[in-house]
This record gives C-alpha cells, structure tokens and sequence, in this order.
C-alpha cells in the first residue's frame, strides 16, 4: 500500500518511520534540508526510536520502504491514504487554532489525488473535519488524534496506549476506511503489544472508530487532563512552598492513593510544549456558551504558576548588584530539542519585566541572543557568571554549582 504523509515534524515523520515498515511511505516537506537529511538517513529532530530506525535503514539492519520528498506529486500520487500531520498553533487573536496548514495540506493532496483517503493527525478545534467535509464536498476526510510525547513519539507509535481515528459513522465505506487505517497503524506497533494485557483484562492495542468530532473531542480532553494534573501538582507545589511545607513529602503521601497513582507528579515551572498549552486553551475557547469553571482555571492556573516562580527568583536575588539570573536550559524537558511554550519562557519574560539581566544556556540554539539576552554554549562560563540558575529539569551538570540552583523538580525526572 502507497501511504503519503505531509510534513516531518514528531507526529509526520513518526508515523512515516512506522508505517514504512510494511508500506511505501512517501514523506513531504517543505524544507529543502529536512530531506536531505531524511533520505541520507539523518534523524532532523532529537528522538532516540526515530534515529534508531533510520540508523537501520542507512545500514541494512532494519529495512524500510521510506522516501522523503518536496515533490507533491511523487508524494501523493496513487496513494490510497493521504497523511496530514502539518503544524496548527494556537491563534490568541482569533482565539483558535491555526489550520491554514492542514487545508493547503489538502489542496496540494486533491490537486494530484481525488480518491486517497485523507486523515488528519493535526491538533485541530472540535467540529472542524466534519465542517471541512461539508465545506469542501470532500466525503474521504478521517481524523485520526495522536497521543504521543516529544523526544519519544516513535516509541509511542510502536508502543500505543489506544489507536483512534474519527469518521461518520453513518458512511459506512468511511468506516471501513478508517478501521483499515486503524489496522496499519496496529501492524506497525511493536509486535509483544498485539499480545500485551491491558489493566480491563483485553488482550492486545486498545483500538475505537467513533465519530469524528469525538474523535476531535478525544484529543483535547485528554491533553487538558493531563494539564490539569501538571497544574494541580504545581498548585500543591506553590502551597508548600509558601507554608515553608515539605513538597515531596506531601506528593509521595497523596500518590501512595492507587487512584491517583505516581505520574505525572513532579512539579515544574508550568505545563508546556506544543500540546498542552495549544490544546487547553482550545478547548476553552470550544466551551464558548456551554458553562464550565475547570476548563478556564486550568488555563489561568498555568498564568498563575509562571507568576509565582518568578516572583520566587525575584525574591533570590533582592539586594544584590546588578544580579544575573541563568537559565539552564530552553527546552520544555530532557530528551528534546524543542524549547516552543516551554514554561520557563514565560519565568524568563517575567524576570526580564523587572529589569533583571539574564543570560541562557542552550547548547541547541544557533543565534547570540534570545529575546534579548545573550545565549551562551560555555556552561562554566554561564555557571560562572549567573547568581542564580533556573532549571525547570535538573541535570547532572548542575550539581557542582547546586546552592546556586532554583528548580522545582522535586524527583529529578520530566
């Protein structure tokens, strides 16, 4: 089977590597040097699965039918499925996510295919593919959300918690069409979770075809969840704090409760990266006439974090001349190369606001300044030159320099 993908981000060039296992997968991008790099097998972003496959494929060991291309025609033509995994960020002017991407996406797959079917694995607003559909006269669009994690999303792929995809469930060759596209992706999983056991007692990837705007609905309760669980921990966090309380001790009792369970625990400066912060405030703006109180405090309650933070950082270095702060690190965790929303942004845009120098320490970012401050890759330089370093994730290079270290990263892991 023929399968095209556009673009090459984590979720695009993820779900390329996974179905090129047992596929002809043809991956566009627009970007003349992503393609480059992918077809001399060259991972252009941090993962580890992602290099491993290409690794293997450069190298004999683990074959794949992978082609990537800035050809809309070779991409698309004769594909039976079209795969549109193209940025949507988030618009605070039009309250709304930015699908422009997705519907050039479709235009460039239309103009060379009229029968594939296109799925869309883009974070888009609830009702948006069945409104596209009808707009379009387009009866062969899916959607299908991802659940994956930046620095881990071919892991994810091969390891799912449950594979979903969207279509209307009275079209019953749209059905058919996305149960088969349910089946791909389970054949491209690694092949121990065909037969793993799942807490319910099912054997195997949990799999849904439901409708598609629950299918959109999916995606953004589960990624607002997860946010309002980073904000609760961080909440629980900022009240320790200021009782001069024990976090970690206070976390480990709550979680020792088998219904809430030790994830997605460990406080930080805020929830970020490109999902969690989009996604919320999606789905806020979703809510528009129906009443809500947690959706809206979800969001605020992020606000709320960063402000407390850098009020805390504030507070390290009142009464010292012309003090510097540091911050170690831009990107939202480690693991990865991806510093977009990460939360310490926002610490460092507060800090800045009161007129406080700061420099940053990013290994990954080519340029001399970040909004306005000086990036520097000498960390005993920046070590040296910081009165105080943020770290919204401790590293083992901090821990020379520890008294000196502002971080809320109570267990050491993301």
């Amino acid at each position: 089977m023929k399968i095209a993908v556009a673009g090459t981000g984590y979720v695009g060039l993820s779900v390329s590597l996974l179905l090129s296992q047992h596929n002809e997968v043809h991956a566009l991008d627009i970007i003349p040097e992503k393609v480059e790099k992918l077809n001399r097998g060259v991972s252009p972003i941090v993962d580890r699965e992602i290099t491993e496959f290409l690794d293997g494929n450069r190298n004999g060991s683990h074959p794949l039918d992978f082609h990537a291309t800035l050809d809309p025609r070779e991409a698309y033509a004769d594909a039976d499925y079209a795969v549109v995994a193209t940025p949507t960020n988030y618009d605070p002017k039009k309250n709304y996510f930015d699908t422009s991407s997705v519907e050039a996406a479709i235009d460039a797959i239309r103009a060379v295919n009229k029968t594939a079917w296109v799925v869309i694995k883009s974070t888009i607003p609830v009702g948006y593919t069945a409104q596209l559909r009808a707009q379009r006269g387009d009866e062969r669009i899916l959607f299908s959300p991802e659940f994956l994690r930046e620095g881990r999303a071919l892991y994810d792929n091969l390891h799912p918690s449950r594979i979903v995809v969207g279509a209307p469930m009275d079209d019953a060759e749209a059905v058919e069409a996305a149960q088969g596209f349910v089946q791909l992706l389970a054949h491209g999983a690694d092949p121990a979770e065909l037969v793993r056991k799942n807490r319910d007692g099912s054997l195997g990837i949990p799999e849904l075809v439901c409708g598609l705007t629950e299918a959109e609905a999916i995606k953004l309760f589960a990624n607002t969840y997860l946010a309002l669980r980073v904000a609760y921990f961080n909440e629980l966090d900022t009240y320790a704090e200021s009782r001069g309380l024990d976090a970690q001790q206070i976390i480990r009792g709550v979680c020792l409760d088998p219904r809430i369970g030790s994830h997605y625990n460990n406080p930080s400066f805020g929830y970020g990266g490109y999902c969690l912060p989009k996604d919320s405030k999606q789905l806020l703006a979703n809510y528009a006439d129906v009443p809500q109180n947690l959706i809206s405090a979800i969001v605020e309650s992020n606000r709320t974090r960063k402000d407390f933070i850098a009020q805390e950082i504030e507070e390290r270095v009142a009464g010292l001349d012309h003090p510097v702060v540091g911050i170690y690190r831009l990107t939202m965790k480690s693991g990865s190369d991806n510093f977009r929303q990460s939360s310490i942004q926002g610490v460092m845009k507060r800090i800045k606001g009161k007129g406080i120098d700061v420099v940053v320490y990013e290994p990954t970012l080519d340029k001399p300044d970040f909004f306005g401050s000086p990036v520097t890759h000498d960390l005993a330089a920046f070590k040296q030159q910081a009165d105080v370093i943020v770290a919204n994730r401790w590293n083992a290079d901090l821990n020379d320099v520890a008294p000196k270290v502002f971080t809320r990263d109570l267990f050491k892991r993301d």
